[in-house]
């Protein structure tokens, strides 16, 4: 009977990446021993046309690789005043569980399930996965920093009873982490206790600790070692053993793609004409975007700061949101201030919605990166050896900032607006030419290609993530 190893993806594209970057890391080391099958549902509101594509591509380039597609549910609830759009899509992936049971029943009849890994969204599958005996681990994505928050927030569930988002001048101490942090600044489905995504994330955290494992996204040399020891020594879970971490990273998706070859190129040969280390990158993730008053603000900051830059411009989101769902065609033009591209055209792009970010990242020509801290852009920047300027916008961002900027040391972050976020002209320019200009980042700059050099060797054949792999293969044998 063969053996195989069961990935289950949250919706979405980010989570589907996530676990198929997993995936092709086992079968690069171990091919002899597991395949790999994907469980992935279908008509959720965050679904893309880009997933099947993105699928079929897959199945061709690694074909051990196999993915099992959930039948649609009943169609996806719609957020509203009373549950949030996190709330929909927890309740959306619970409503696959009888897949889930049926996927695995069905996959056990022909081969042994060495390990069912889930995404932490995808709790409510582990008891199913428990029933049938199969091993059942996380895939965290996020850093260690993250993990030790999500691991201990039960403990702080238990001592609060208001909503985070209404303790302005409260603030969390985490074991293993220097600064504290801001109730405000949590995990963005933490922040409301009458959102049902709130007592959905208590339901997940609390069943961290009792997985047979958690592969994180990170590597131990990227991490301070306070952050590490706390997690190992059982101080984040302080009433239940903490079940072994196996820090694997970095995971880069090096075949990321959703633009046009006509943009890329456009894109990569106005770096290749820029001077070493020049060009400060700007973009905010796949989803992230602002309101058109921020653009503007950007725009000016950018222009007064005189450095060369490279800036990924997405259509502004409805009402307060930070974040839109799918690429969006708009007027770049109508956005931007009057004028504003010809008058930078000599030291400026500005790209509508998508730029190749890894690609663009490792170009010589990059010299700082202004980021929204997802994880994902974070291990981008550190693998390419490019300081940061933090500008964090949701979910786990505020915390990754946290740690970058005042425990790893490797970015500066924006001072922000009390309650929207909102960030000035005068502070976008102040920051980038911090960066591109100072003797602080010159240091950010030297210390972020060192780290590069490091996250290399975590990777090699007697790197830290190479050891952890081997460790987690060793224990679902």
């Amino acid at each position: 009977m063969a053996d195989t190893i069961v990935l289950y993806a949250a919706p979405g594209m980010g989570h589907m990446i996530s676990m198929v970057e997993l995936g092709k890391l086992i079968l690069k080391h171990y091919s002899h021993k597991f395949s790999i099958t994907v469980l992935y549902t279908t008509g959720s509101l965050v679904d893309t046309p880009s997933i099947p594509a993105y699928i079929d591509r897959i199945r061709q380039s690694h074909p051990s690789i196999s993915f099992l597609r959930f039948p649609r549910t009943a169609a996806a609830s719609q957020p509203d005043q009373t549950r949030s759009m996190a709330a929909v899509m927890f309740e959306f992936i619970r409503q696959n569980d009888p897949n889930v049971r049926l996927a695995l029943q069905d996959i056990c009849k022909t081969s042994k399930v060495s390990a069912f890994i889930i995404d932490l969204f995808c709790t409510s599958a582990m008891v199913i996965a428990k029933e049938l005996n199969i091993p059942t681990l996380y895939f965290f994505t996020s850093g260690a920093a993250a993990l030790g928050v999500f691991l201990y927030f039960p403990t702080i569930n238990a001592r609060v009873d208001e909503s985070f988002k209404d303790m302005a001048d409260t603030v969390f101490e985490f074991p293993g982490l220097v600064a504290p942090l801001r109730a405000v600044h949590m995990v963005e489905p933490m922040l409301d206790r009458n959102d049902p995504a709130y007592s959905d994330m208590v339901y997940f955290c609390s069943h961290l600790a009792q997985s047979d494992g958690i592969i994180a996204n990170t590597f131990e040399d990227l991490e301070t070692p306070a952050t590490i020891k706390a997690i190992s020594e059982g101080r984040c879970v302080p009433h239940a053993p903490t079940p072994p971490v196996y820090y694997i990273g970095p995971l880069i998706d090096e075949e990321k793609a959703s633009g046009s070859a006509q943009s890329e190129e456009e894109c990569l040969s106005w770096l290749d004409k820029q001077p070493s280390r020049s060009v400060v990158y700007l973009c905010f993730g796949s989803r992230g975007s602002f309101s058109e008053a921020q653009v503007r603000e950007i725009a000016n900051g950018l222009e007064r700061s005189g450095q060369r830059f490279l800036w990924v411009v997405k259509k502004p989101p409805a009402g307060t949101c930070k974040q839109i769902h799918g690429v969006k065609d708009f007027d770049l033009d109508a956005l931007l201030p009057e004028g504003f591209l010809e008058r930078t055209e000599d030291r400026g792009l500005v790209m509508k919605s998508w730029a190749p970010q890894v690609t663009v990242l490792k170009k010589e020509a990059v010299g700082g990166f202004v980021t929204h801290c997802g994880w994902n852009s974070v291990l981008e920047s550190v693998t390419a050896g490019v300081p940061m300027v933090a500008w964090p916008l949701y979910a786990e961002q505020h915390l990754n900032r946290s740690v970058l900027v005042k425990d790893m040391k490797m970015a500066i972050d924006v001072e922000q607006r009390e309650g929207d976020g909102f960030v000035t002209g005068d502070e976008v320019e102040r920051r980038v030419r911090e960066l591109m200009e100072s003797e602080n980042g010159r240091e950010l700059s030297e210390k972020s290609l060192k780290v590069r050099e490091i996250a290399l060797g975590a990777l090699g054949e007697l790197g830290s993530s190479r050891k952890a792999l081997a460790n987690f293969v060793k224990a679902i044998e």
